[in-house]
Order: C-alpha cells, then structure tokens, then sequence
C-alpha cells in the first residue's frame, strides 16, 4: 500500500510539474526586426527538444513579419497578432525570397493528430518581398488527421492555390471574421481557392463552420470540402462572396448543413463552358445546369459511412432511406448578378464558338430535391432573393475597371489564350522600403457598405445579410466559433422517422459529452430485439442510425438510448 500512495503521489507531482513549469506556460512575444519568423518558432525547443512555447505574439505594426520557410508543427500551435487598438491594423506575415530567388510556398503545416490549431488577429500575404508570388502558395495546410483549426480576424490576401488546404482525416475548421481576397492564379482558373480539400487525395471531413467571412474576387471555391467521402457538418453563414470565376462550393453530398444569410454577387462568372461540361463541376450525376447551391443524392460509399444500417444499392440509384436522414436549409440568401455581368454573358454566346452555361442560383436538380418533401423532407429553403444589395460603384466595377478587370480575364479565359495575367480588386503592390506594410484599412471597406435597407436586418438572426463587419467590425459577429455550435447542449433521443414503419425506420440522438453509449430496441415485456450500439464510445455532436426490424412481429417497441446515467426512450410503432 506504501508503495502505490508513493507512486501515485509521484504522478501526481509530475502532473502538476507540467502544468505550471513556466517554459509551458508562457507566451513567446515575437518581433519583426529578429530572424524570420518560421527560424523562431522552428528553434523554440528545449533541450530535450520538446517545444518551448505554443503560443507566439505577434506585436510589430510597423513592418512586416518574413518566412523564409514552413512553420511545420507536430503539437498544438497558436500564432495571435495584436492588432493597433484604434485603426485595427494587424500584424503582417509574407514570404521572403530566398538566395536562389525562389518563394516559399507554404507558411504553416499543421501535421500532428489531433493537435490544435489558431490563427487570429493577423494579416497573411501571399506576396514576397519582390511583389511576386508562388503559384502553388498555401498560407495553412493541415495534414494531420483529427486537426481542429481555428481562424478568426486573418486576412489572406494574393494566394494564388489555397489560403487553406487540408488532406488530414475528419479535421474541423471554424473561420470567422476572415476576408480572403484577390485569390487568382495567372493561368489556371480552377485554383485560387479560400478552403479546400485536396491532393494527394481528398480525405473525410468532421466540420466545416465559415461564419461572417467575406470573400473577394477568388478564381475558385470559397470552401471546398469536395464531399466525395463524408462531411459531417457544414455551416456557411454569414459570409458575402463577392465575385467568383468557378462554383462557390463544391458540396454535393453534404448531409447535415446549413447555407443561410449569405451574399452572393457576380459568383461562378466564368460559367461552364462546353469543355468543361458536364464533369468538371459535378461528382456522380452528370448535370448540365448549374448554380450556387448544387446538391446530388448520395453515393453508395457515401451511404456506407453515413447510414451503414441501410442495404447497399448501386451508384446511380437513389436510397431513399438514406436521402430521408439528411438535414439542409438554405434561408435568407441574396443572389445577385451584376448587368455588366450578364451582359458580357449574353455577347460572348451571341459569337462565341465555345459558348458557355451560364449559373442559377440552384440548378435544376437541387431545385427538385428541396421540392420533394417525401425524399427530401430535411431539405428546407425560404427567404432567399435575388436582388441587388446596392454595393459602392467600385464592386460592380470590379467588371471593367481600368486595370485587371475581370471582362478582360473572361475573354482570355475562355478562349485558352490565358498566360500571366490577373484580375481583381486594388491588388496589394509591395513597396520596397523596408518598413513597408500593406495598406489599411482594406480599400474595400467603404463601398462594401451596401444600401439596401432592407437586407441590414434581414438574417435570421436580425444581422445583415452577408458579412456585417462592413458595418459593425468584428462587434458585428462572434469573435471565434465555439464548440457549442457544433455540440448540443442536451442528452436526447429524437423521435423516429418514419414512425410507424416498416421494416426501417431512423433514430437521431444527440450527446452533449462524448463517452461510452448503447442504443438498444425493446419490446413490451422489457425483452431486447435489437442491439443498435452495443456500449461503444462516441463523440458528442448529433448522430443519426437505422433501425431494422425485418426479423421482429408488428407491434410496439421502445428504442432506449444510455450514456452513464443518462437515459432516453422513445415509442417505436413496426407495422408489417
């Protein structure tokens, strides 16, 4: 007995060495006129060589900070600007040019399994010191799996591939308060893109939550989870995409999301044109209309993962078991395309021998989904229009300005004579002096104050529609997204759907903590008929499965779900 109070004793003292030893505990503050930044934070380490710090303040204003390499972190890394407390402005992070004039092409890769991830505060670069950039610059890549990212207040501003990038399994990314802009890359208009996930091969997603975003004249997507495997949560709301060559999203086969109280002007500009028509922008079905919101029934190995209950069918058959589980709304959006926009759509197919098909905002078949209610009845839509928010004369002049304008790119584009040329909005020029620093505020930031009235209170929530920080700052919106919206708040069992059934019927629960679970189906006289979950560990978050009762008799059951001593129960009616 001596010795287990002795060894426990011990243990415990190691713990409480390791909470409050300083090198842990402590914040490094970094300044701009040392070594470069990712030399810093890549020598931070002990002798041992465990990190010395986790946390890096950034706190120069008055020049910018240089990377002349990869931040790549295997632990849990936060990098938090102080931004001047009157203007704003926050800390600046670019590339350096290295001795043999290349750029580097990643500033930060986040590879360990589930480590954690913060970015706030900070204004990201894609330019180098010579006004130049890499074509495959990535400002984030998170590699690892399980990886929760964290983004709020950052600027990413002249990344031509990604400003976040990711092939790590079931990651979670929040992003709030962030303006990605002038994403183009010279000569590939399918890159230039806010988040994707990508090679070398795309990979399953846990979450996605973009709220109160701006994006700003990208080649590509705004968020990309690609949905080829399992996106367990999507939530984009609150976000204004302003000008977009391709598709905003690229989200097929979401199957619990929400597309609410956005923005959308002069997005998928390019269109489809007849090369790329109709699998370039599609994954199972071949479409041949196109919009801002596009959906497609599920795939079978979509189906597997996501309901694994339900027999398996063919690719191309829908289940209309697993399209009844899931759950979209798309409310409150506004849709606008510019005429200058339209019109330069209407004169290049009057003439054009690759003619181009122009967006909507849902195509054809995601129009047909919301409307059938009995295989669809969680898809939801209401409250979106298209109308003009009435932004400043320089938006819309984004179309035919002087230099870069984005009628130009589309002619070029189109007709496969692409070769080093850009189209944007006040794309950033570094200076040569030494202290230099990006402009600020954001020239934007006037004419994005849009004067329609009615939108500036129009969200679901009372907030205006896209993102309110043209109106508001960051006051206008959260200053980070907690785990509360992904998580509910209660342990439930929701009722079944269809409920009576035969021979299949869903049950959805949600857990407020993870831990070990059972899910079990009895009849009336307490006797169990089948085991659902058999005191297995799940994670909290909201979880939908199949019951089959093929094998049992018509009749009443009860469907009883456990965690600890939490219990909930719900009437279960089988008739054959």
């Amino acid at each position: 007995m001596k010795q287990l109070v002795t060894a426990t004793l011990c243990v415990a003292i190691v713990a409480l060495f390791m909470i409050t030893c300083p090198s842990q505990a402590q914040t490094l503050v970094v300044y701009a006129n040392g070594p470069t930044l990712n030399q810093v934070i890549m020598g931070d380490t002990l002798a041992n060589g465990a990190r010395a710090h986790t946390v890096y303040q950034l706190v120069s204003l008055d020049t910018t900070y240089l990377m002349d390499g990869t931040v790549t972190m295997n632990t849990d890394l936060t990098i938090v600007g102080v931004p001047n407390g009157t203007t704003g402005r926050p800390p600046c992070i670019q590339p350096d040019v290295l001795p043999d004039n290349s750029i580097p092409g990643t500033l930060f890769s986040l590879n360990g399994k589930k480590t954690k991830g913060t970015f706030k505060n900070l204004y990201l670069l894609g330019l180098a010191i010579n006004n130049t950039a890499n074509g495959g610059g990535v400002a984030i890549q998170v590699a690892g799996d399980s990886v929760r990212l964290e983004v709020d207040n950052v600027v990413f501003d002249e990344w031509q591939t990604f400003a976040i990038g990711y092939n790590g399994n079931y990651d979670k990314f929040f992003v709030t308060n962030s303006k990605f802009r002038n994403m183009v890359h010279p000569n590939q208009w399918y890159i230039g893109e806010a988040l994707r996930n990508t090679w070398p091969g795309e990979v399953a997603t846990d979450s996605v939550v973009f709220k109160f975003n701006t994006f700003f004249c990208l080649n590509g997507y705004a968020s990309a989870p690609v949905s080829k495997y399992l996106v367990k949560y999507f939530d984009f709301s609150h976000n204004s995409v302003i000008y977009t060559f391709k598709n905003p999203l690229f989200i097929f086969n979401v199957t619990n999301a929400k597309i609410n109280d956005n923005i959308w002007y002069g997005t998928y500009a390019g269109g489809v044109d007849e090369t790329e028509n109709p699998w370039w922008d599609n994954l199972w079905y071949p479409d041949t209309t196109y919009g801002v919101v596009s959906l497609q029934p599920l795939d079978s190995a979509k189906i597997r993962v996501f309901a694994p209950l339900l027999p398996p069918k063919a690719n191309g058959v829908i289940d209309t078991a697993a399209e009844q589980l899931r759950v979209i709304e798309a409310k409150n959006n506004v849709h606008f395309w510019p005429s200058a926009l339209t019109g330069l759509w209407t004169a290049w197919n009057d003439t054009a021998s690759n003619k181009i098909i122009t967006p909507t905002w849902m195509n054809a078949r995601t129009t047909t989904m919301f409307a059938d209610n009995t295989t669809w009845p969680g898809l939801t839509e209401s409250g979106n229009q298209g109308v003009d928010p009435g932004f400043g004369a320089t938006i819309p002049g984004v179309m035919t300005q002087a230099t870069n304008n984005l009628e130009a790119w589309f002619k070029l584009c189109r007709a496969g004579l692409l070769t080093n040329t850009y189209w944007g909005y006040q794309k950033t020029q570094v200076g040569v002096a030494v202290n230099w620093v990006p402009p600020w505020p954001l020239p934007e930031a006037a004419d994005m104050k849009y004067t329609n009235t009615a939108l500036k209170t129009g969200g679901t929530d009372g907030r205006p529609i896209g993102d309110p920080y043209w109106f508001n700052g960051t006051s206008g919106g959260p200053t980070s997204v907690e785990e509360s919206d992904l998580i509910p708040d209660a342990f439930a069992l929701l009722p079944a759907y269809p409920n009576p059934f035969n021979p299949n019927t869903s049950l959805r629960f949600t857990l407020k903590e993870s831990g070990v679970v059972s899910l079990k189906v009895y009849n009336i006289v307490g006797q169990v008929v089948a085991t659902i979950i058999n005191n297995e560990h799940w994670s909290a978050g909201v979880h939908t499965l199949t019951v089959d009762l093929s094998h049992a008799a018509s009749g009443i059951y009860l469907g009883v779900l456990e965690q600890g001593t939490n219990r909930a129960i719900q009437k279960l009616v089988l008739l054959k």
